[in-house]
């Protein structure tokens, strides 16, 4: 099975190799990629051999005297499905899910795919669609939208697909100034809203996260990088409450009735504990970094919550409650 970087990359020359139907040469498909990548074919004729195990057909032809890859004309669409009624309507509604992703290659073939699930209803199944969405709508909460950092998140992808360094101008939030940075650059990731790049940032020699909406340029480089073997991702970002990274610590808080009444309904995060308390109160334990993004948190609850321990955590937030009233 391919790895994650074999994937993405083999995604993309399928995505270009889709939309030709006079074929492409090697070249034309190693420019798609990255520049630089036109100068190892192998690798290119790796995907194309991985493209077609995987069942899509493909064939060569010599055009001018160069030989062009194409993908057999029954191939660019896959074999009809047989959806029901209702599994068109599921995916139809579905679409405001993705909206989020709105500038990057993967919602571009979702809206497509989409787009023809909604073809494929009959004038009567559409309009039961509409009576479903006011019966059963999607609320996306607070998230950012990527449509005019296009030309990033591709660089990015690319990057990340050849295993190759960039060179980026960063608008550190924390710093309140532009940074450039080179970065190898592991995945991207979408939480909370938001899409960031994981990656060592070799200006502070460690794994950093960066936000893509922040990224104001991206050149790729020809140096390329191996991730290390004792970078485990889901362990990177296992202790941020949302996104936010900070040592770790170990939290405990009591809610009143009112406010436990919803809290306990909801998975905060995936440490959380609850003891139900006298009076309809619990108490949450959590273990996570210790940042603003907890402080902010542990705030919107307003006056419904008491931090138990640490002792650092309750100073902070008595701070920030205390600069919040000063403004009022």
């Amino acid at each position: 099975m391919p790895r994650n970087d074999q994937a993405v990359r083999q995604l993309i020359v399928l995505k270009k190799l889709e939309s030709s139907r006079q074929g492409l040469t090697l070249e034309q498909l190693a420019q798609a990629l990255d520049p630089s990548a036109a100068r190892h074919p192998r690798t290119l004729r790796r995907d194309l051999d991985a493209i077609e195990s995987a069942g899509y057909p493909l064939l060569t032809e010599r055009v001018d005297g160069r030989v062009r890859w194409k993908l057999l004309d029954g191939a660019r669409s896959a074999p009809a499905l047989r959806l029901s009624p209702t599994e068109l309507m599921a995916l139809t509604l579905s679409r405001r899910l993705v909206a989020p992703l709105e500038g990057t290659a993967l919602h571009a073939s979702l809206h497509s795919a989409l787009g023809k699930a909604s073809a494929a209803l009959p004038p009567e199944g559409l309009a039961l669609v509409q009576q479903l969405e006011d019966t059963f709508s999607v609320g996306l909460g607070p998230h950012k939208r990527y449509k005019h950092h296009r030309e990033t998140v591709e660089r990015l992808t690319r990057a990340i697909a050849e295993k190759t360094r960039i060179q980026m101008r960063y608008d550190s939030a924390s710093r309140g100034r532009v940074t450039r940075r080179e970065v190898d650059p592991y995945r991207l990731w979408y939480a909370s809203g938001g899409l960031y790049l994981i990656g060592h940032c070799h200006l502070r020699k460690e794994p950093r996260m960066f936000a893509v909406e922040r990224i104001k340029s991206v050149t790729p480089t020809e140096f390329p990088y191996q991730i290390p073997l004792h970078f485990d991702f889901d362990a990177f970002v296992e202790d941020s409450l949302t996104v936010m990274r900070g040592p770790r610590i170990a939290v405990e808080l009591s809610f009143e009735k009112a406010t436990a009444a919803w809290v306990k309904d909801r998975i905060w995060h995936p440490s959380q504990q609850l003891k139900h308390l006298p009076r309809g109160r619990i108490r949450m334990t959590l273990t996570v970094a210790d940042s603003r993004e907890l402080v902010g948190w542990i705030l919107s609850f307003g006056g419904g919550v008491q931090v138990v321990r640490p002792d650092s955590l309750r100073k902070a937030v008595r701070q920030e409650a205390a600069r919040i009233l000063e403004r009022a």
